[in-house]
């Protein structure tokens, strides 16, 4: 049977990421060169077009995600990680990137793909955004209640010897004896 019929099938004739049905394409899945029904997905032109070039990327047009990631279709799951993953300066596709849990055979199928657009690595930034390092120090800028700690961590506290986090908006240090999680909104570089 013909890829583009079965894609068809699967998907009820609708784009698999955003249900459109007009214009409707099979998009092989980088590094995939040569379709297969299970390496491939079908794609609206408005789709497609916002995966290959991506400075048309249109933020609004992929929150339509919120409802594909749940597919049961591997490649679906790679797609729309993959596109979560280009729009991680939005806050609710971080949200719906931590949402999604994905097979660690699919997973490293979505980072294979994704290696080779070189995302940026994030940075750890105080509230003045300057950058943080491992090792710097940091100055409280507001009173923190430490909840399980019981006590409360004073304006001015300074913090020696911080480590970054996996988030860039958390630091780990160590305040009053105890090693704590601040977030860097509340947080200045000390000199």
């Amino acid at each position: 049977m013909n890829i583009e019929l079965v894609l068809q099938e699967r998907s009820g004739n609708q784009c698999e990421l955003c249900k459109n049905d007009t214009a409707l394409s099979v998009y092989p899945i980088p590094p995939e060169l040569e379709a297969s029904d299970e390496k491939a997905v079908l794609l609206c032109a408005t789709c497609r077009e916002q995966i290959e070039q991506p400075e048309l990327l249109d933020p609004n047009h992929w929150r339509c995600l919120n409802d594909s990631m749940w597919s049961q279709v591997p490649a679906v799951q790679v797609m729309a990680w993959r596109m979560l993953s280009r729009l991680r300066e939005e806050v609710w596709a971080r949200d719906l990137l931590d949402m999604l849990y994905l097979e660690d055979e699919v997973m490293a199928w979505a980072k294979q793909g994704h290696a080779q657009e070189q995302e940026p690595e994030e940075v750890t930034r105080d509230c003045n955004g300057a950058e943080l390092q491992a090792g710097d120090n940091v100055t409280l800028i507001k009173d923190l209640d430490v909840k399980g700690a019981g006590f409360t961590a004073k304006r001015g506290t300074t913090v020696r010897n911080i480590s970054l986090t996996a988030n860039p908006e958390q630091i780990e240090g160590r305040v009053n004896g105890v090693r704590i999680v601040l977030l860097t909104c509340y947080l200045k570089k000390a000199n």
